[in-house]
């Protein structure tokens, strides 16, 4: 039963007790009513879900709707530079993740064959020994450094750039247009010019690939020619866009969050065998991926209330993986945890298609940067850390750090 409490207006993005605990209203929020009644700050009444449970039902629910073109996208946060929306975002060609079957079962019916579990096994060798030359031109460097520059954001731009089949020499092209379209305060045209310029390069690329294919993921979706140049084009920006800024933000934030802990970093660089269990507990405790919208297409009832057809509902992973109803003692970070089950890649038809390629990269990159740098620590005080509140997918934009010797 729902315990009566004020009707949120807009959501807190502050992550204010900590740069990895959820915002503390959101935490009052789940813990009183974990699906809730909200009003956006566009004036636009919606409802926001919070709890565990309803987060896993919601997402396994196709009548909630990912697609945009049935409902406006009203923003849960304050954007003084974004219009307010008046009509529904049209459908992208290829975005699926803004699609509902049968178009999304469609489109991503033809990339399971390239991230099953089998296939990413067979590349981890690969994944480890970019990991590695990474951090060997790390160790080239004089301290301190960026990490995020000279090695969180190389590992998965090389990793996906190869496996696409995009050129790494184009690499500041999408990185600064994908980073310039994760940001909140920013224009429309700013936005839209950004992701025009990621969509104009990838549309070139792709046409290339079917003039000319070679082997790698982009060019056997080219080989099909049940796709348009505009589909693989939004098939395109969606796989270099997430297969890089996610697993990016994953490895910078997640050794910060390492190097706060230093007796669990210390555990785990005795005892590599913990690596894969703590890249399932960072991925739940830092949820860099929180936001979701989905669309109620008909009256639904969902943790006792009933949410009206054509509402628009904001789904908060960060809350739900911070659940005590799921995980015990949930803004510890405790690497023993089992934390399977966690919501970081979704869940159901949506549920990210590239996890298993995500988990190679932060198992190869975490144990590589432990085992390689045994003094590693931070060259600045841990609040002045610049943390990605600005941002769409959490995470740091530097992350300043420094060491006394380098090992094999």
């Amino acid at each position: 039963m729902s315990q009566t409490v004020p009707i949120p207006h807009g959501l807190p993005m502050e992550r204010d007790a900590s740069p990895f605990d959820p915002p503390r209203q959101i935490t009052r929020l789940r813990e009183a009513r974990p699906v809730s009644p909200m009003v956006f700050p566009d004036g636009h009444e919606g409802w926001i879900v919070t709890g565990y449970e309803a987060v896993r039902q919601l997402m396994a629910d196709t009548r909630f709707s990912s697609r945009q073109d049935l409902g406006i996208l009203h923003l849960p946060y304050e954007t003084p530079n974004m219009p307010a929306p008046t009509e529904p975002s049209p459908q992208v060609p290829g975005l699926f993740v803004a699609m509902d079957p049968p178009d999304h079962t469609r489109l991503r019916r033809k990339l399971t064959g390239a991230f099953t579990v089998k296939r990413m096994k067979q590349l981890e060798e690969r994944i480890i020994d970019i990991a590695e030359r990474q951090l060997d031109e790390l160790a080239r460097l004089t301290p301190p450094v960026d990490l995020v520059k000279e090695f969180a954001l190389p590992v998965p731009s090389l990793v996906i750039c190869e496996l696409l089949g995009v050129p790494y020499a184009d690499r500041e092209t999408f990185q600064v247009n994908s980073a310039k379209f994760l940001e909140k305060d920013v224009s429309l045209d700013d936005k839209m010019a950004a992701y025009t310029g990621l969509t104009t390069y990838l549309a070139e690329l792709v046409t290339r690939k079917r003039a000319t294919p070679g082997e790698d993921i982009l060019s056997d979706l080219a080989r099909d020619d049940d796709l348009t140049i505009e589909e693989l084009t939004g098939i395109a920006f969606l796989l270099l866009f997430a297969g890089h800024e996610t697993t990016a933000n994953m490895l910078a934030l997640g050794t910060f969050a390492l190097l706060e802990h230093p007796e669990q970093l210390a555990e785990l660089r005795a005892d590599p065998d913990l690596m894969p269990g703590a890249v399932e507990e960072l991925l739940r405790y830092l949820s860099i991926g929180d936001i979701f919208f989905r669309y109620a297409t008909e009256d639904i009832e969902l943790g006792g209330e009933i949410i009206g057809k054509g509402s628009t509902v904001v789904v908060s992973l960060l809350a739900a993986n911070h659940d005590p109803r799921r995980f015990d003692n949930p803004d510890t970070l405790d690497i023993h945890r089992t934390a399977r089950g966690h919501l970081s890649f979704g869940h159901g038809i949506h549920q990210c298609l590239g996890q298993q390629l995500a988990r190679i990269e932060m198992r190869a990159g975490f144990e590589g940067l432990l085992r390689r740098f045994p003094t590693l620590e931070l060259a600045i005080p841990a609040g002045e850390v610049k943390l990605k509140t600005d941002m769409n997918i959490y995470g740091v934009h530097e992350l300043p750090v420094t060491w006394t010797e380098t090992a094999r």
